[in-house]
């Protein structure tokens, strides 16, 4: 089935809308920040988890509501528009492709990293540059191809990434029940560093949002994102919390390694084990980019449609059904910053940008349910009182945030605002 408006195919099913969520969400932080959040927190970084995961979980439940009052297009850009106006909506879309750029560039970055414990000439500047190219360029076509493919691509990464988090929490379970490393005696937490490790588990939960963007490809959207948020909230955050209790079981309070799944699998399981989650990371890191590259073209097509970008970014392909330039801009996009950026680089922008966008979905749950009462297919008990929590949430992230890429942020800002100008330029009767 095509909407008629866009071209579209709807091939997007609620269990495969599921699976993109948690795929937009777990990727190459499972596997080492459990470590940096023990040396932060010792044996209260389980606790930490859970508390993280709640905190994200408030902000998702915000997004379940504002998603249910669209069956289009756009995320975040469409809601924060519709809610607030054309120069919100901009703003928000020039941060949320930020955000859901420069993370998947932090990950493709890991692959590299994670590969050279298999090759280590992978970090050779020019195999690096070849297997970035690669690493990006097969998922751009795949997704130009067709969205059943990106689906069928995502589905398959998602189901190869969480076995291998299962075998670990199984294995560090069993070793965690019976013989748990020494826990020590617990030193007092300042509520700055509390504060430093919810910053780096934001970004762990984070990218959900990316997920949301293609609702015009999905079979049953303003029911199904709903569900889809809320079961992923409840399942990353059952593994998340899991995996940090097992990295402290085995490894010890401190984490004590770089890589604390593997360290966990060699130790319960051997060498085999190492490797096993070594191949899981790569799989991991490949599902995350592929799910981006799935929903983020669509934020920039709905900016095409409600004439915020060129029309060429709107451009469908007549046989494949799919956003082809927005795609393949994407994809260029990220691989530049994959190569040119560092991890630590793209994280930090990331965050940056995310919490902006978070904030304010979370402030157009209060505004649509006063213009829009009526629409909404999903309603979230005490709402506007989530909502402030969830902006007060945002808030205490954003203090705790390195803000040393600030000539990023406020380059995305003037583009933003040079991109509003340009547009009340073009349409002054729109604007």
């Amino acid at each position: 089935m095509s909407t008629p408006k866009t071209g579209l195919v709807r091939a997007i099913g609620r269990w495969s809308l599921v699976a993109l969520t948690i795929n937009s969400v777990i990727g190459s932080g499972v596997f080492g920040l459990p470590s940096t959040v023990a040396r932060l927190l010792g044996r209260y970084s389980v606790v930490a988890a859970l508390i993280a995961g709640v905190a994200i979980g408030v902000i998702m439940a915000c997004f379940a509501e504002v998603a249910s009052h669209f069956s289009q297009a756009g995320g975040p850009y469409l809601y924060a528009r519709t809610a607030f106006g054309r120069l919100t909506g901009i703003m928000v879309g020039w941060m949320l492709y930020l955000s859901q750029s420069t993370a998947p560039a932090a990950n493709a970055n890991l692959f590299v990293i994670y590969l050279a414990e298999f090759w280590p000439g992978a970090k050779d500047p020019w195999h690096r540059f070849l297997i970035l190219t690669l690493l990006v360029g097969l998922l751009t076509l795949i997704n130009i191809l067709g969205v059943r493919q990106g689906t069928a691509v995502s589905n398959v990464f998602t189901v190869a990434k969480i076995l291998p988090l299962l075998m670990v929490i199984l294995a560090g379970a069993a070793v965690t029940i019976v013989h748990p490393a020494p826990l020590g005696s617990a030193a007092p937490i300042s509520g700055s560093t509390w504060l430093k490790a919810m910053v780096l588990l934001a970004f762990a939960y984070g990218g959900f949002e990316s997920a949301v963007a293609p609702m015009s490809e999905f079979k049953n959207p303003q029911r199904d994102v709903a569900f889809s948020l809320l079961a992923t909230a409840i399942g990353c955050t059952a593994i998340y919390a899991l995996i940090q209790w097992v990295v402290v079981g085995v490894l010890g309070p401190s984490g004590a390694s770089d890589r604390p799944l593997a360290e966990v699998a060699r130790a319960t399981m051997g060498n085999r084990g190492a490797t096993v989650v070594a191949i899981g990371a790569l799989l991991s890191v490949y599902g995350y980019l592929g799910a981006k590259l799935l929903g983020m073209p669509r934020v920039t097509m709905a900016l095409a449609e409600s004439g915020d970008l060129p029309k060429i970014f709107g451009a469908v392909s007549a046989s494949t059904r799919t956003p082809w330039f927005s795609i393949l801009v994407y994809g260029v996009i990220v691989w530049g910053l994959a190569i040119v950026g560092s991890f630590t680089w793209n994280v930090t922008l990331s965050v940056v940008s995310r919490v902006f966008h978070y904030a304010v979905t979370c402030a157009a749950l209060i505004a649509l349910r006063r213009s829009q009462p009526q629409t909404a297919r999903f309603r979230l008990p005490g709402g506007p009182v989530w909502a402030v929590l969830g902006i007060v949430i945002c808030v205490l992230l954003l203090t705790q945030v390195d803000l040393s890429q600030s000539r990023i942020m406020v380059a995305t800002v003037a583009a933003a605002l040079l991109n509003w100008a340009w547009v009340r330029k073009r349409e002054p009767a729109k604007a």
